[in-house]
C-alpha cells in the first residue's frame, strides 16, 4: 500500500470508504455528565443528543493520546497523510503532532505528513478525499503536501444552528442572547475563519437561514463547477435535502455527498444544525 490516511473521528466519509484499508479513523471521546462514550462506530447519534437536551452540563470532548496516533502511523504505507478537526476547537492536531515525533524517535524517519484542516465534519472529509485523488493521480509525497496546503486556503465551511444551547453552556453566548435568539426563532449563520468560528449573517427561520446560506456561497464562491459539494446534518435530513435544492438551483457543483454527523460533529452543530463545505 503505497499511502495511508488518518483521520479523526470529527471526519464523517461515505460508507463506501468505511472499511477501506486506506482510511484509519482515531477516535475522541464525548463526555456529557456521567455518560462517557468513544466515538466510534458504536456512536448512537439519538441517545447521545437525548443525554445532549436533558443535562445541564456542556458535552466535552476528549482528544486522542500521541500513543493512538504513533500507532496509526505503524504502517507499511510510503506515505501518510493525516487530518485533523480545528485545533480551536480540539486538541486532536498537538497529539497527532506529537504522535509523529513519537514515531520518528523510535522506528526512524517516515514520510508522514498532519493537516491541521481548520474545520471540522465534512471539512475534513474534502481534505481526506482530496488526498486520495491526488495520491491516486501519483502525485509524490511533497506534490500532495503541497496541493492540500493550498486547497485549504480556497475551501470555505459554513453551518447553522438550530439550538443555540450548547454555545450557551461553552460561555459563547449569554443566557438572555441565547434566550432571545430561541424565542425570535433567528438562526444564525456561521463560517470558519482559519479555524476559528465566527458568525456571518443570520435570519428568521431555518429555511430563510439556509436560502441567505446558498446566497453567501454563491458570492462567495462563484465558480463550484470544479468543486464537490459536501453536507453533513445532525439528525435533519429533510435540511440537508434543501440546501442542495437551494445550491443546485443558482450554481453548478463538481459532486454532492450528504453524510449524517458523526459524534464530535454531532457535539457541535446540535439536534438540527447543518454543515456545509465547499
Amino acid at each position: 500500500m503505497k499511502y495511508k490516511i488518518v483521520v479523526d473521528s470529527c471526519c464523517e466519509l461515505p460508507e463506501e470508504y468505511s472499511r477501506d484499508e486506506r482510511f484509519q479513523f482515531i477516535p475522541l471521546g464525548l463526555e456529557v455528565g456521567d455518560y462517557q462514550i468513544q466515538d466510534d462506530e458504536s456512536f448512537d447519534q439519538a441517545e447521545f443528543l437525548a443525554q445532549v437536551a436533558v443535562c445541564p452540563k456542556c458535552p466535552k470532548s476528549s482528544c486522542p493520546s500521541p500513543e493512538k496516533y504513533m500507532e496509526a502511523y505503524r504502517t507499511e504505507a510510503e506515505n501518510v497523510f493525516v487530518i485533523t478537526l480545528s485545533a480551536q476547537l480540539s486538541g486532536s492536531y498537538n497529539s497527532a503532532v506529537l504522535g509523529k515525533n513519537l514515531y520518528h524517535e523510535q522506528y526512524g524517519d517516515k514520510n508522514i505528513f498532519i493537516l491541521d484542516s481548520e474545520s471540522a465534519s465534512c471539512g475534513e472529509t474534502q481534505y481526506a478525499l482530496k488526498a486520495m485523488e491526488f495520491q491516486e493521480k501519483g502525485l509524490s509525497f511533497e506534490e500532495t503536501v503541497k496541493e492540500l496546503e493550498a486547497f485549504r486556503e480556497e475551501m470555505k465551511t459554513y453551518f447553522i444552528l438550530d439550538n443555540l444551547e450548547t454555545l450557551r453552556k461553552n460561555g459563547r453566548l449569554t443566557g438572555v442572547k441565547a434566550m432571545v435568539v430561541s424565542t425570535l426563532n433567528i438562526k444564525p449563520i456561521m463560517y470558519g475563519d482559519h479555524g476559528v468560528i465566527k458568525q456571518k449573517s443570520q435570519s428568521v427561520g431555518m429555511k430563510k437561514a439556509i436560502v441567505k446560506l446558498t446566497d453567501i456561497m454563491v458570492s462567495e464562491v462563484p465558480d463550484m463547477k470544479d468543486r464537490t459539494l459536501m453536507i453533513s446534518h445532525c439528525n435533519c435530513p429533510d435540511r440537508a435535502a434543501f440546501v442542495k435544492k437551494e445550491l443546485l438551483a443558482k450554481t453548478q457543483v463538481k459532486d454532492i455527498l450528504v453524510m449524517d454527523t458523526a459524534g464530535i460533529s454531532s457535539m457541535y452543530a446540535n439536534d438540527g444544525g447543518i454543515i456545509v463545505t465547499i
